[in-house]
């Protein structure tokens, strides 16, 4: 098997891969799926529940099991072999039982004290230093005369300017408290008017508001 995997003009190596995923913030990712995948490696199934997973996940992907060369296919595609893939459709199932056989009652009462905190939102930003460039940028949009995405890529003064502004989805406790209060009340769609954050002027819009659910995944 090859040690290298070209992706468009970028040839991955061992020597290249952990700078790589240092600069796309994937280690930390990866440091927690491998900490679960030990965690649950020895929780057991049953076949009705290897079964019932199985069949969810293929008629999610749109595979038929009876056709091998389909599935074989799927898995060159994705890097993955058959004992990857039965790891990965179980991985669900394990970790609530896992949750479960640890934590048991206290992940509800967890959960109940926790909700809010544990929504998640994904919302607009720019943010600039000037109050009347702001208000400017606030009107513009409220009005239909620029596009948030437009004017956060050209005008906003931090990282969210890469993404058009946009930021998330995170944990509403993650945002700055005033932001998170103003996203917490707003519907989305709804442009908030420039609020002072610090030495900030900033203008949001909600895009998702993501209620949290004790069923979530970790």
């Amino acid at each position: 098997m090859s040690s290298s995997l070209r992706i468009a003009d970028l040839v991955i190596t061992p020597d290249n891969i952990f700078p790589l995923l240092a600069q796309k913030q994937m280690i930390v990712p990866l440091a927690k799926e491998i900490i679960i995948e030990k965690a649950i490696a020895h929780v057991e199934c049953t076949p009705e529940e290897t079964s019932r997973a199985q069949q969810q996940f293929f008629s999610q992907m749109q595979l038929n099991p009876q056709q091998p060369e389909q599935l074989e296919a799927w898995l060159a595609k994705n890097y993955l072999s058959r004992e990857q893939l039965q790891e990965k459709i179980l991985r669900g199932i394990k970790l609530e039982k896992y949750k479960k056989q640890v934590w048991g009652d206290q992940i509800e009462t967890y959960y109940l004290t926790r909700k809010e905190e544990l929504d998640k939102v994904l919302y607009s930003l720019i943010r600039t230093k000037n109050a009347g460039e702001a208000q400017e940028f606030y009107f513009r949009i409220s009005e239909g005369e620029a596009e948030f995405s437009e004017l956060a890529k050209e005008f906003s003064q931090g990282a969210e300017a890469e993404t058009g502004g946009l930021v998330g989805p995170v944990e509403l406790n993650i945002p700055h408290p005033e932001i998170a209060k103003k996203l917490k009340y707003s519907r989305a769609g709804q442009v908030i008017p420039p609020i002072r954050i610090g030495e900030w002027i900033v203008i949001l819009r909600l895009e998702k508001y993501i209620t949290a659910t004790l069923g979530m995944r970790i």
